[in-house]
């Protein structure tokens, strides 16, 4: 058995990838181990022997991403990984998108791909590992793929750019772009963005680009170098017989069913046309060849249909510039908007785009509604949550609700990506925010519509989002040197189509990108009439949205909670929690409202009504209020010594009213005071030790019989404040010491109790 691998190492910006093989996981068709640094992830691509009996590509990406990579247990009661995290899974389709496009027509081998996080160094983002790793495997092996492709990342971070950012870098940065592509085009992109231009997103496509090439070069060479020879595969093709027989029966009647504009019309007219000729080939005679052809392979008449819509669709836009819809390239379908009208939830709005119609719901919570996140990646909280769900009833079908699977997590994830740079921020706006997209019709580009529907639907809840956001899903029909990018793309012209290309932002730049092509990949010049494109149709969409509501509410719903904000001191967080939680459960009980406390000493109150706020603001004032010099308080005496009276002026915090600064110099001072008492006092002065002592601000009475200090004075001589300050150390190491009444004080205060 092999123990020393053959090795790999490219240089890629400021890091050193090294890819290692030929030891690991012998038994797949290829193994690789990509690191950078202490990031380390596996890959692994193994395929069928025999094709599957089906009319797709069955290829299968996993990202696995196990907390062993961080060095933790995983949450939860079971202690064990299950379904994979929202980011592993988002890992695993921008793998998925990079390769699919390089497999050969008609290949019909199960392939799955396993990328496998073994180690995080929380700075090097895995999901370019995984990439690499991904192509770098199926390079190697003998499974038919055209690449090599490679990956890099941009980021952008005082107006410079970084190759492969550490996630630090991003987060302090402007843009968070994945290219993916081959040494001649870019074929998958992925990014989120501060409203960046679409001329620096062009800047960073070609930067990106040329470390691809570099890397799909070294790929390329390794392959000559230690690669096997690709198996021998016959993909699938329909038989040309059948193709020829079902083309002459039904091209004519699908060309002029291609001219029907409506959706629902054109599909009935599409439908009976197959049914015409299903019924034609029932009535050929049972000897004859082609009944023979078509007994031998059932799925090659759906097969055909596809190939022929497919053909007469993009020929329509190529020779006629005119699509199926009747519009222009360039043109974006009706649209409407309507907000508001979902009553109990906080914010709503349906935004309808032809015959694709989203609508989304907005709610309001408090911090602690955030999502706390259990995974391998830095980040352990997200605050602006966006889900998106895909109904069977939205495309007319009659099936079983499912959970949410890859697709719908994508896209919810893209219109989150979308929104989050115009959100305000948490001392901004103190809430957590949940935003959930219903599709409830869907004919293409329904996560861009989820986009333009949950802007609204924010501004509904009365959110002060910076901007608004729209976005629209570019598409390209390409044969040769012609093509035609396509605004607003139909499901039927994403389906029959060579891209999707998704933009979002706001009318100064581009928030969100997600592209996925068909063919082998996009040199820049059709990239940069995409973007272009997306910015006018993006402008446009804006215009329409703004009739329905052009700014954010002023006003919450009625139904929203109401969160007010203080700031205590972090030292004093303890003092508002109370030993295990019972005075923050007391506060809680007794007013009604809900309180979260960050590190920062920053108090979220979220309160049914401004009563309860008030009572328990004052009372998080009450146990967290500092002493101020001339500041005058009600205070209690709480302690009567020999030297003078301990008044307690805040909850914990008592001053010193040394016996001297009461009028008519009593010598005792309980011959003025009571324990218990209400006095005036005023805080003439906080020393170094944060000591508290105090002046009177009322008049006292003091009894004829009392000693005054004055004949006490004359009677042992010397400075009456020598022995003052003598009582007032001893006072000081008494109480150090837990002694006197009270006990376990810090002095003149502020103490704390």
């Amino acid at each position: 058995m092999k123990t020393e691998p053959e090795i790999l190492e490219i240089q890629v910006g400021r890091d050193t990838i090294r890819f290692e093989t030929g030891v690991l996981a012998v038994q797949t068709n290829a193994s690789v181990l990509v690191s950078s640094g202490e990031c380390m992830i596996f890959c692994g691509a193994t395929a069928s022997k025999e094709p599957k009996d089906i009319d797709f590509f069955p290829l299968t990406v996993d990202f696995e991403s196990k907390m062993y990579a961080v060095g933790r247990f995983p949450g939860g009661f079971i202690r064990r990984e299950g379904r994979p995290s929202e980011n592993a899974i988002l890992s695993a389709r921008v793998i998925d998108r990079q390769i699919r496009p390089l497999f050969p027509d008609g290949f019909r081998n199960e392939v799955h791909v396993i990328a496998h996080l073994l180690s995080s160094d929380q700075e090097f983002q895995s999901d370019i590992l995984g990439m690499l790793g991904a192509s770098a495997s199926l390079t190697l092996s003998d499974i038919p793929f055209d690449g090599p492709t490679a990956a890099v990342r941009i980021g952008r971070l005082d107006g410079e750019w970084i190759i492969n950012p550490t996630y630090q870098e991003i987060e302090a940065g402007e843009l968070d772009l994945i290219v993916a592509g081959t040494a001649d085009s870019i074929n998958m992109v992925e990014a989120g963005a501060q409203m960046v231009s679409e001329e620096l997103l062009l800047e960073a496509l070609q930067l990106a680009h040329s470390e691809i090439a570099k890397i799909a070069q070294q790929f390329s060479a390794w392959r000559e170098k230690i690669g096997l020879p690709k198996m021998d595969v016959q993909p699938y093709a329909p038989n040309e017989q059948i193709l020829a027989y079902v083309k002459e029966l039904a091209e004519g009647p699908m060309k002029a069913a291609m001219t029907l504009t409506d959706h629902a019309e054109r599909s009935e007219q599409l439908k009976a046309i197959r049914k015409a000729v299903e019924a034609q080939i029932a009535e050929l005679p049972a000897d004859s060849e082609l009944a023979a052809l078509f007994a031998e392979c059932p799925k090659d008449l759906g097969n055909c249909f596809y190939k022929l819509e497919k053909h007469l669709m993009r020929a329509r836009i190529l020779d006629e510039g005119v699509r199926a819809d009747g519009r222009k390239t360039d043109e974006v379908r009706p649209i409407h908007c309507k907000v508001g009208f979902v009553p109990r939830t906080h914010g709503s709005a349906l935004f309808m785009r032809g015959s694709t119609q989203a609508l989304s719901l907005a709610t309001l919570g408090s911090m602690s509604d955030s999502q706390m996140l259990d995974n391998t990646d830095p980040e352990t909280s997200k605050r602006y949550l966006h889900h998106y769900n895909f109904p069977p009833y939205s495309v007319g079908e009659a099936r079983g609700l499912r959970s949410p699977g890859r697709r719908e997590i994508g896209h919810g994830n893209l219109a989150e990506r979308a929104l989050l740079p115009v959100l305000p921020s948490d001392h901004e706006f103190p809430y957590a925010l949940r935003v959930v997209s219903e599709i409830l019709s869907s004919n293409g580009s329904t996560s861009m519509a989820s986009t333009c529907a949950s802007t609204l639907t924010l501004m509904d809840a009365g959110v002060p989002i910076k901007d608004m956001v729209a976005g629209v899903a570019m598409g390209l029909i390409k044969e040769g040197d012609r093509y035609a990018v396509l605004t607003d793309i139909l499901g039927l012209e994403d389906h029959l189509g060579d891209m999707d290309f998704k933009v979002t932002g706001t009318e100064t730049g581009v928030t969100a990108l997600q592209m996925d092509i068909k063919i082998d990949g996009l040199d820049m010049n059709i990239l940069r009439q995409a973007l272009e494109q997306a910015r006018v149709g993006r402008l446009h969409i804006l215009g329409e949205m703004r009739k329905a509501l052009s700014e954010p509410r002023k006003e919450l719903s009625p139904y929203a909670p109401r969160i007010i904000t203080m700031q205590i001191n972090p030292e004093k967080i303890g003092d508002v929690i109370g030993p295990g939680g019972k005075m923050i459960k007391k506060i809680v009980e007794e007013t009604g409202v809900k309180i979260d406390i960050d590190d920062s000493g920053m108090v979220f109150i979220v309160t049914p009504d401004q009563e309860s706020a008030d009572a328990a603001q004052n009372w998080i004032k009450a146990l967290t209020e500092e002493a101020e010099v001339g500041r005058t308080y009600d205070g209690r005496v709480v302690r009567l010594t020999t030297f003078g009276a301990f008044i307690e002026i805040l909850p914990k915090t008592d001053g010193l009213l040394h016996i001297s600064k009461v009028p008519g110099r009593p010598r005792h001072i309980e011959d003025v005071f009571t324990m218990g008492e209400m006095v005036k006092v005023k805080v003439d002065e906080i020393d170094a030790q944060g000591r508290v002592n105090l002046v009177l601000d009322q008049e006292v009475e003091i009894p004829e019989s009392a000693p005054r200090a004055e004949a006490y004075r004359e009677r042992s001589g010397g400075d009456r404040n020598r022995g003052s300050d003598r009582d007032r150390g001893g006072r000081d190491r008494d109480r150090r010491g837990g002694g006197g009444p009270r006990g376990g004080g810090n002095g003149g205060g502020p103490r704390r109790r």
